[in-house]
């Protein structure tokens, strides 16, 4: 199984959260993680070409979609500077972070699938718990 989620890139909290089989693609789920009031949307490399998609060409946002891993290669061997909206290490913390609360401070690094339904009961209410945490300023990281 697969887990997308939607952070809020100022406060860090986990505002949506889908779970799929292990089959589907990244970009199918961009709809259902995305809230529409979004001005900026990162994301890594498994969303390229969402932006061409039909379904998204009426959104109004900036999408700023990490490059592929091979072409990341030789952009750097052409230059060392990152590009503008690239590859952002503090945009991608804000994505890695709560997954990093739910498998550190809660111990849920490995996942016996129990059937999609109750995964993913599970793992929202553990995210429930994440946002809940990282609101009160209980467990920083970083």
């Amino acid at each position: 199984m697969k887990l997308h989620i939607g952070v809020d890139q100022k406060s860090g909290l986990v505002h949506s959260a889908v779970t799929t089989a292990a089959n589907a693609h990244d970009i199918t789920q961009t709809d259902a993680v995305l809230h529409g009031e979004e001005e900026d949307v990162y994301a890594d490399a498994g969303y390229v070409g969402v932006a061409k998609r039909e379904e998204h060409q009426a959104r109004d946002v900036a999408w700023k979609i990490a490059k592929q891993p091979s072409k990341r290669k030789v952009m750097f061997k052409c230059s060392n500077e990152l590009t503008t909206g690239q590859d952002k290490l503090s945009v991608r913390a804000k994505v890695k972070h709560p997954f990093y609360r739910v498998k550190c401070f809660f111990g849920y690094s490995k996942v016996r699938y129990r059937g999609l339904a109750k995964n993913t009961i599970w793992l929202l209410m553990l995210f429930g718990f994440s946002n809940l945490l990282h609101s009160q300023n209980l467990i920083t990281t970083g």
